[in-house]
């Protein structure tokens, strides 16, 4: 029998709140976090909207001499790791360590990443162009490398597990609480730290976007209308940014101290076009079997899955296809699920994506109210968009599994399933 894996921590920075209750809050009450792009001058670039975070303070959650030292990615990974930490009931004071309910070699941290600390590189190469490698800062390399998040959750509260980075585009997050699933049911550890952030909102990384045609550029002017999956009236992705972590632990022995327990982890899945570098397979063929996997990992049949939290980027090619993949691999069951996609309200914070949705799934089992996908006026029905993708308002529907999926660049597909626990 598989060992059971308990959700006991949640913490999140994100664009429409950070902290789990405002973040929750904003979700069910279809509030959008997408406006003009602020953390630069973006009149060159077509697309001038993103889902920033806002009102971020890092010394919430780390002393100020510690935050110079990371990069974004790394600043949002950190404080959304203490924030699910403490939600855990874990020790955090140097003082209060030996109190670990587990050794600390027993303890992982498995961090999803996709692009690392891009606005530190593109800093670093403008003075590198500008005035040479001697006025480089010289810690550029570390605060740009995409690993740098987990190990500074790792060195925060001193846990010597394994710290292991995991980028694989906007599945990342995703693939990252797969991996700490397995470490935690192989008996390699008894507790991880994990989950996703991206911090990529730069003039660079929206550049190489635009130029893939891949972001919305139709509604500059209303930027809280541009996040519109599996609406006929798409035209591209909104960049989000942000991090969601969760405190995963071996069932037995987070039930034995006394932890709250959200949900269960049951269960992952992970597959791999091998077809194109940016476009999913047409057929979704290994998406949907992603989607399999991870309800047979879970012991779940489609009929016991009430909630899809869907990769939906609103663009023309995933909205239909992942339709699709879902129609595949739930089959008959597929007219009773509830569908959404909250990148409609949060923008697509790739590599936290995941992450932060599986933070969704796991609300909507605590408290059975199950977020919408706003600007859903026109669904493509021609394209095949015809599920039910609770349309504007969140309703209230229990439900006892639900499961998050996350397609990436290169062809990458993470699904993970969630229990009641």
């Amino acid at each position: 029998m598989k060992k059971m894996i308990a959700v006991t921590g949640l913490g999140v920075i994100s664009p429409v709140g950070n902290d789990i209750q405002s973040f929750w809050d904003s979700l069910i009450n279809g509030k959008s976090g997408i406006g003009p792009v602020t953390r630069f001058d973006a009149s060159r670039l077509d697309a001038k909207i993103a889902a920033e975070v806002k009102s971020f303070d890092p010394s919430v959650w780390m002393d100020k001499k510690e935050a110079r030292k990371m990069g974004l990615f790394s600043l949002y990974a950190v404080s959304a790791a203490v924030q699910a930490w403490n939600d855990a009931g874990l020790p955090d004071t140097q003082d209060s360590m030996a109190l670990l309910p587990y050794d600390r070699s027993r303890i992982a941290t498995c961090i999803g990443n996709g692009i690392g600390g891009i606005e530190i590189f593109q800093d670093s190469f403008t003075k590198l162009l500008q005035s040479g490698p001697d006025r480089m800062p010289p810690m550029t390399v570390p605060l740009m490398i995409a690993n740098e998040a987990a190990a500074n959750i790792a060195m925060r509260f001193g846990i010597n597990g394994p710290a292991y980075t995991q980028v694989t585009a906007c599945s990342s997050g995703s693939d990252a609480i797969g991996q700490a699933i397995d470490l935690i049911r192989s008996g390699r550890v008894d507790a991880v730290v994990t989950g996703g952030t991206e911090g990529a909102i730069t003039e660079f990384a929206m550049g190489g976007f635009c130029r893939l045609k891949a972001l919305s550029t139709r509604y500059n002017d209303n930027p809280s209308l541009a996040s519109r999956p599996f609406d006929k009236d798409r035209d591209g992705f909104v960049i989000g940014e942000g991090s969601g972590i969760l405190i995963l632990e071996d069932y037995e022995k987070a039930k034995a101290r006394g932890a709250r327990i959200y949900a269960l982890a049951a269960g992952y899945g992970g597959s791999c076009d091998a077809y194109h570098l940016t476009a999913p397979h047409p057929e979704g063929l290994q998406g949907a079997r992603a989607i399999q996997l991870a309800m047979e990992d879970a012991g779940l049949s489609p009929e016991d899955v009430g909630y899809y939290n869907a990769h939906g980027t609103s663009t023309e090619m995933n909205d239909p296809i992942e339709t699709a993949m879902v129609k595949r691999a739930f089959g008959a069951a597929v007219k009773n699920l509830k569908v959404s996609s909250t990148k409609s309200m949060t923008g697509h914070c790739i590599a936290a994506a995941g992450a932060i949705e599986a933070i969704v799934c796991i609300k909507a089992i605590e408290t059975g109210i199950l977020p919408p996908t706003i600007n859903l006026d026109n669904p493509d029905v021609e394209a095949g968009c015809d599920l039910d993708y609770i349309p504007n308002k969140a309703i209230r529907h229990p439900i006892k599994a639900a499961l998050s999926a996350s397609l990436g660049f290169g062809g990458h597909n993470g699904v993970l399933a969630f229990t009641r626990a």
